[in-house]
C-alpha cells in the first residue's frame, strides 16, 4: 500500500465532529459552522444566508450539512444561493465533512456550512 501525505492550501480540513461540535484545523467549534479559505466561523443556520452569499465569486461549490440526517434546505435559501452563482450540494453533516476534505485536498474552491450532529 502506498501512503501519500495530504496537504491543504488556504483552508483547514475538518479533523473531526461529534455531538454539537466540529474540530477544524485543530480548533473546536461549538454548534453550526461555516468554513472556507477565508476561515472558520460560527454559522447561524438556514436563516443566516448573508455569510454564504458573501462567498459568491470566491468558491464554486458550497456544501451544506443538514445535521445527522439529510434534509431539504429552505427553498428561498437555495434560490438565493444559486441566484448568486453558487453551486449548492446538500447532504448530512458527516458526509459534507468528508466530501469537503476530499475536494479541499484537490485544491478546489469550496466551502462548507454545516449544522452540528
Amino acid at each position: 500500500m502506498r501512503l501519500n501525505e495530504v496537504s491543504y492550501t488556504d483552508a483547514q480540513p475538518v479533523d473531526g465532529y461529534g455531538a454539537g461540535f466540529f474540530r477544524i484545523g485543530g480548533k473546536v467549534h461549538q454548534g453550526a459552522v461555516l468554513t472556507s479559505a477565508a476561515g472558520t466561523a460560527a454559522w447561524g443556520g438556514y436563516a443566516d444566508a448573508e455569510p454564504l452569499l458573501a462567498l459568491a465569486g470566491e468558491i464554486d461549490v458550497l456544501f451544506i450539512g443538514t445535521g445527522a440526517e439529510i434534509a431539504h434546505i429552505p427553498a428561498e435559501l437555495r434560490k438565493a444561493l444559486e441566484g448568486a452563482g453558487l453551486g449548492v450540494e446538500v447532504m448530512n453533516s458527516p458526509a459534507a465533512c468528508r466530501t469537503y476534505n476530499v475536494l479541499l485536498s484537490e485544491g478546489r474552491r469550496i466551502a462548507m456550512a454545516a449544522l452540528a450532529v
